[in-house]
């Protein structure tokens, strides 16, 4: 019996409709057409399913199943020519203005043609692969066709909207006003990547599941916890985004805590979407707030100046196309917080995020403190070493326990020695790309790795007061440079070597 039998059972998606709004866009070919794909592949899409891409590019339908089939061919695993013209079989295309009421005239139409052909009970998705001006604009359209409600009790109608959910409080609370304005909260499913990665999935887990590390999941035992987001790529097409956004709105406000709430939350009663939640929310209600004394001691910002990254030389950021050439957005940042609960009074939490760095990692470590008293030798280097957990979600997903082991021979030296488990290398699979899993899950009905509005709420105003610091002509928080291809600025270094400590970056490897 294979492992999948003996633990779970995938379940095939109920029969639906799937309509990409910005069909013709480098989100729908690069992430979700191969991750519908790969759910028709691996036989998790209903056979009763249809794809209606809709956008204001004028391709008529057999042009846009022109485009998925080359489009798949070239980015996902194709088992079988049949399968992905069968595949093919089930999309179509309209186009039209989105901001005009014809578009969705004909969509009311062409829906009522496609869910009678395929047989799909009238469910829906809506997908807004658009930025959040458009989609709003969209969702108030579908609103008057009324597209937005269930067709029959017996149907569903569901909308994945895309960050930016909003630049700061006040635009994030507006966006979810005028949501809400046209759909319930139990519709919405504010799409977050990171949630979908099997790693970041694994930590609850990991967690909740093992007696060996609940027990000492807490400030009795943990000196420290360690966030890393390393990216060796600048910022691409994406200046005119990003220098309105910086590196703190664009992931850090919301990856970040995302990431933080499920390292740190306590364990809900079941597993279940809106009680995992609501213990994020418990999370970061506990959060210690940022005023303006503490921000420059607790935050570092940085920008990259030209350097050689991957063998290559790479232009500074303010030579990057569309960028500003005096800009003071930020491509690096350092934080430090706590949280004030019982569980993790005293624990730091340290984060550091950046563009154009030496490597592309993404991890976490959990440092737990030295025993109490050694009683081996302690003169030597190895001695004061710490037990780590290493949770490493990019780029060879996998968990690595570093402990602390006698090194061979006739003397009692210790030397650390790291237990290793890696996703590909146990099960013998190719990951599923996180889009695959979300996708999924919207049309299962589960919300447990969407956004719910109070989290944006909290999560902002976490961030809110360093945002308006940074803005200032005159703020007191430096803007430091660092060069493309090191590991950030220097002072980076001092706001943990200050407590005594030092960034685990290779170990995450």
């Amino acid at each position: 019996m294979s492992r999948q039998n003996i633990f779970c059972t995938e379940v095939t998606s109920p029969p639906c409709g799937i309509i990409i709004f910005g069909a013709s866009g480098d989100l729908t070919s690069r992430k979700l057409l191969p991750a519908l794909f790969s759910l028709y592949n691996r036989k998790l899409l209903n056979e009763n399913f249809f794809i209606l891409g809709c956008s204001r590019t004028d391709y008529s339908s057999e042009e846009f199943k022109n485009k998925v089939y080359d489009t798949i061919k070239k980015s996902a695993k194709i088992t079988s020519e049949d399968i992905l013209n069968s595949f093919v079989d089930h999309c179509f295309y309209i186009s039209g203005d989105y901001f005009g009421s014809n578009l969705y005239e004909k969509l009311s139409i062409k829906l009522n043609e496609l869910e009678n052909s395929f047989k799909t009970s009238h469910n829906r998705i809506f997908y807004c692969a658009t930025p959040p001006n458009i989609y709003l604009e969209i969702i108030c359209s579908l609103g008057k066709a009324s597209l937005n409600k269930p067709f029959d009790n017996n149907s569903w109608s569901r909308i994945i909207v895309e960050k930016p959910f909003g630049s700061d409080i006040n635009t994030s609370m507006d966006l979810d006003r005028r949501l809400l304005s046209t759909l319930k909260e139990e519709q919405i499913y504010r799409i977050d990547l990171y949630l979908g990665k099997e790693t970041v999935q694994n930590i609850l887990m990991l967690r909740f599941a093992n007696s060996i590390f609940e027990p000492l999941w807490n400030s009795n035992y943990i000196d420290h916890i360690q966030v890393l987001v390393s990216e060796t790529i600048g910022i691409g097409h994406r200046a005119g985004y990003f220098e309105k956004a910086g590196l703190l709105r664009d992931m850090c406000q919301n990856h970040m805590l995302q990431l933080l709430t499920l390292i740190a939350m306590e364990p809900p009663a079941v597993y279940d979407a809106n009680k995992v939640r609501d213990e994020k929310i418990k999370l970061l209600s506990s959060i210690r707030s940022f005023d303006q004394d503490n921000i420059c001691n607790n935050f570092v910002r940085g920008q990259y100046v030209s350097g050689i990254v991957e063998n290559q030389d790479v232009l500074a950021y303010r030579n990057e196309k569309n960028v500003n050439h005096d800009s003071n957005i930020e491509t690096f940042t350092a934080f430090k917080l706590f949280i004030d609960n019982w569980r993790w009074r005293g624990v730091p939490f340290y984060f550091r995020v950046g563009k154009r760095l030496k490597q592309t990692l993404t991890g976490v470590a959990v440092v737990f403190k030295s025993v109490p008293h050694s009683m081996f030798d302690r003169d030597s280097s190895n001695a004061a070493d710490k037990n780590i957990l290493f949770l490493t979600v990019q780029p060879k997903e996998g968990i690595s326990l570093k402990i602390l082991a006698k090194y061979p021979g006739p003397k009692s030296c210790l030397t650390p020695v790291n237990l290793n488990f890696c996703y590909k290398d146990e099960f013998k699979i190719d990951l599923p790309e996180a889009y695959e899993r979300l996708l999924l899950d919207c049309m299962h009905g589960d919300q447990t790795l969407f956004i719910r509005h109070d989290f944006m709420k909290l999560s902002w105003n976490l961030m809110s007061p360093v945002l308006n610091e940074w803005a200032k002509p005159d703020s007191k928080c430096p803007l430091y440079d660092y060069k493309a291809g090191s590991w950030g600025p220097e002072a980076a270094n001092k706001l943990i070597e200050n407590d005594g400590r030092k960034w685990l970056i290779t170990k995450l490897e």
